[in-house]
């Protein structure tokens, strides 16, 4: 059984509290692109992975690998798992998280496929949030608005067809030091309701009025942010750029897939050291509402 691990993208990130445990409560605007990592599952007699990709280099080995603890959590026996790794690591687009979801989809399929269901697990959602907050989005890769610590989660209206260019200068910016850097963690939430973007032009139209509240800390931590960010706001159809995440990925949206992967064409030739992607902003997964019901 084979599964995508969609890049995550924040087109905004309001970091709204923190609680007393120490989590930073959130309110953002997730979506998920055509680009990622791939993961296959196989039925074995115990757990095993197995990495290959540009990146595999750069994963960690051993029984505490994510992917391998989050396939734990809904495999009835064991399973080979390969990763290839395509997604640069620590880079703000939920590259680990989107593994772990992706191992969790996979299982859950393999199960499926050998009728073999799981039972009714009430805690098995707050053991996959204790996975990694960006895990459940990830599990879900479907558009939405996340809120509290990453259990919250509600679908966003059809998106308009936009496309995206992903820009990693080739620096990894720790997430612990990016929340620790934030001064001010008690920020404006989004808007309560949410408007219906008719096309990519309104999208990004609305995000110039919303943050990513940890891009000043992170660019303080990693300066080269700025350049990534003002060479894709500089590309010719560029609608928005913006850091993701804790990042360092950056991205730019564009409302047509030829100015996209133009973009990327012109900046992989004027800064071959970055890691650089293009592709469409993933629309949302039919199936997705079935799947959450049976991990939830």
């Amino acid at each position: 059984m084979t599964e995508f691990a969609h890049a995550k993208i924040n087109l905004c990130l309001h970091v709204t509290g923190q609680r007393s445990d120490g989590y930073h409560l959130l309110d953002s605007l997730v979506v998920f692109a055509g680009i990622g990592d791939g993961i296959r599952a196989t039925p074995a007699q115990g757990f095993a992975l197995t990495v290959d990709g540009p990146f595999a280099a750069q994963v960690p080995g051993g029984d505490d690998n994510l992917v391998l603890r989050a396939a734990r959590l809904v495999a009835d026996q064991g399973v080979s798992l390969h990763l290839t790794k395509r997604l640069p690591p620590a880079s703000g687009i939920g590259g680990g998280s989107a593994d772990a979801a992706a191992a969790i989809r996979a299982v859950l399929r393999l199960r499926a496929m050998a009728g073999q269901m799981m039972a009714p697990d009430p805690d098995l959602g707050a053991r996959i949030l204790g996975l990694g907050a960006d895990v459940p989005v990830c599990l879900a890769s479907h558009p939405c608005r996340m809120r509290g610590i990453g259990e919250t989660l509600d679908w966003l209206p059809p998106l308009p067809d936009t496309w995206v260019v992903l820009a990693n200068p080739g620096v990894e910016v720790p997430t612990p030091a990016v929340f620790k850097a934030l001064a001010v963690k008690d920020n404006p939430a989004l808007p309560d309701a949410l408007p219906h973007w008719g096309s990519a032009e309104a999208l990004a139209a609305f995000l110039a009025e919303q943050r990513n509240d940890l891009e000043g800390p992170a660019r303080a931590i990693a300066p080269q942010i700025d350049g990534v960010i003002a060479a894709l706001a500089t590309q010719t159809g560029s609608l928005i750029a913006r850091m993701s995440g804790s990042g360092a990925t950056c991205f730019a949206l564009f409302a047509s897939e030829d100015a996209a992967l133009d973009a990327a064409d012109v900046l992989a030739a004027e800064h071959p050291e970055w890691w650089i992607a293009a592709g469409m902003i993933y629309p949302g997964r039919a199936d997705m509402g079935q799947l959450m019901r049976a991990t939830t």
